[in-house]
């Protein structure tokens, strides 16, 4: 008996792989966002600590340099506010951009895996089949060569 081989093996390995490479790719995309979330949550909680410290020294009262002085690093954090927003609408949309492929790959492997079930049963019970009708024929010649005398 021929051992049994999958026809699409070499497909379902390359699929694999690509799912495989696409996980990769997609947890990186995940640490991205992550980082730059963290960095955007970090610069927000910054300016509301410094937007706090100067009320407070408006109640008590200061110079008009430090009045300057806070508009700009304000007017800093601000932009710098906007350029993380933007960068993590990006990585996000990188990241769900990777989650889909990944699910799409993720289908892909296992309509393989389920195709390769399918056969492999199939080739199970061709050779449970085969078997019989060899037996069959050894019952068949076993019982002529009694008959026969041989």
């Amino acid at each position: 008996m021929k051992p049994y081989q999958y026809r699409f093996e070499k497909v379902l390995n390359f699929r694999e792989q690509e799912k495989t490479d696409t996980e990769i790719e997609f947890k990186k995309s995940v640490e991205s966002f992550e980082i730059v979330a963290n960095e955007l949550y970090e610069v927000l909680k910054k300016k509301e600590e410094v937007t706090d410290k100067h009320q407070q020294k408006l109640r008590e009262g200061f110079f008009i340099t430090d009045i300057h002085q806070f508009a700009n690093f304000i007017d800093s954090l601000e932009k710098r506010i906007e350029t993380l927003q933007q960068s993590v609408i990006k990585a996000r949309s990188k990241m769900n951009w990777y989650e889909e492929k990944l699910l799409e790959r993720s289908i892909e492997v296992k309509k393989y895996e389920k195709m390769k079930e399918k056969d492999k049963e199939h080739y199970r019970t061709e050779m449970e089949q085969t078997e019989a009708i060899m037996l069959d024929e050894l019952s068949t010649l076993k019982f002529q060569r009694r008959e026969t005398g041989w």
